[in-house]
């Protein structure tokens, strides 16, 4: 897969697998910490079907969001948060157009998305790889594949992290 980026894009991983409760989201925690310890920005963004709540009920954005504001915003010393009310899945591009000051984004949930991705394998979960080998940059599994792809073993998040740097030139603030 050709990872060449332009010299303002943020690169962009996938985290995938076939089915759910493959071990993505737990590896994608692991590589978070490690990309965080290398000192790099890190941006995730999850991709839900069925819908999601970020509010509690009663609270004041949750009533602002049932009273009808297409955008409900909250902002705190420590965090803004924006909720945009929308009438359609929104294709992965554009929402990540909305991302910035970061040196890389991981997605999660994004399977069918035109972007590099690491595959999560778990030979308990899955009976073969979901992902076509071109779409990937590396296999997370408990198992050794000879395919080509670089494969890591599930704990191996420091290996990960270096390929990306080597692939996609991935810096931080070390």
């Amino acid at each position: 897969m050709d990872v060449r980026l332009g010299p303002t894009q943020i690169p962009v991983i996938s985290i995938v697998g076939g089915k759910s409760n493959s071990g993505k989201t737990t590896l994608l925690e692991k590589l978070i910490r490690e990309a965080k310890g290398r000192g790099w920005r890190v941006a995730t963004l999850k991709h839900d079907v069925h819908g999601f709540e970020m509010d509690q009920p009663g609270k004041d954005t949750w009533r602002h969001d049932r009273a009808g504001a297409d955008i409900v915003a909250i902002s705190s010393p420590q965090r803004i948060a924006v909720l945009e009310r929308v009438s359609e899945d929104q294709p992965l591009d554009e929402v990540l157009a909305r991302i910035h000051g970061v040196d890389i984004i991981f997605t999660e949930g994004y399977k069918h998305a035109d972007k590099p991705k690491i595959e999560v394998f778990r030979s308990a979960v899955h009976e073969g790889l979901f992902s076509k080998p071109e779409e990937l940059i590396a296999i997370a599994s408990d198992l050794e594949f000879d395919n080509g792809i670089p494969c890591f073993s599930l704990e191996d998040v420091q290996g990960i992290c270096d390929l990306i740097e080597d692939k996609f030139g991935v810096q931080g603030n070390k």
